[in-house]
């Protein structure tokens, strides 16, 4: 468990860093605020990795593993949705349906638990 939040904070500290040399470029004219603005795509391949590795983590239950391979799927799928967008689309383009994607795939994910927790009786067990 230690091990994979220091990943996590890994990719957060690159995505930063990358985010805040992107600024530096911009500012002493290195690349366009365009380029600049394409360095969002990156996080949608950071969710996209995280979808990926869902399923393949440790779960307690069948359950837990049923969940845990429907949002790792949806997850990666709107990840590369949202980063495909943001590195090729127009840009207003990009903030709709990029971003709409991905807000589609949290729902998704979201409205399968809460799917899955009204089959569940008061002790656990289906309905």
């Amino acid at each position: 468990m230690k091990k994979e939040i220091l990943v996590a904070l890994a990719w957060a500290t690159a995505i930063v860093i990358v985010a805040l040399a992107a600024r530096f470029a911009r500012e002493h004219g290195y690349i366009d605020p365009e380029t600049t603005k394409r360095v969002v795509a990156m996080n949608g391949l950071v969710i996209a990795y995280y979808g990926n590795r869902a399923p393949k983590a440790i779960a307690p239950s069948a359950l837990a593993r049923q969940v845990a391979r429907f949002s790792g799927w949806v997850l990666a799928l709107s990840g590369l949705v949202y980063a495909g967008f943001w590195a090729f689309a127009p840009l207003p383009l990009a903030m709709t349906i990029g971003t709409g994607g991905l807000a589609a795939g949290v729902i998704m994910v979201i409205g399968y638990c809460i799917g899955l927790r009204t089959k569940l009786g008061n002790d656990g067990r289906a309905a």
